[in-house]
């Protein structure tokens, strides 16, 4: 069992990375910088001493799904450009709702009840 984990490890690696290393630098800066919004939500988390989405995380989240989804563009696989298309949008969404309470917050308001 190991022993096919490992060659697995090894034949992803010689195919994905050694095969195309432009495109897996692309992928793995695409999965950093969406990994990093976690890690600014939960540094600002801790500096507010509540739970705190900043606006910040989702500027990060449009960088990161928008790398990842060239990257699945590229390795032509649907289910990833999907998910990073909508969660692209729904990222968007999110900082088009924030602008726009910052703008007129008593219409924001209003709106929501």
């Amino acid at each position: 069992m190991l022993h096919s984990i490992v060659e697995f490890f090894k034949s992803a690696i010689a195919e994905q990375i050694v095969g195309d290393p432009f495109w897996a630098t692309v992928a793995l800066v695409g999965q950093a910088i969406f990994g990093a919004r976690f890690v600014l939500q939960w540094l600002v988390s801790e500096y507010k001493k509540r739970s705190h989405v900043p606006t910040a995380f989702w500027y990060i989240s449009i960088l990161g799904s928008a790398i990842l989804l060239m990257y699945s563009v590229h390795i032509k696989n649907p289910v990833f450009m999907l998910g990073f298309s909508l969660n692209t949008l729904i990222y968007v969404r999110n900082l088009h709702l924030i602008y726009r309470h910052a703008k007129n917050p008593a219409t924001a308001t209003n709106m929501a009840q």
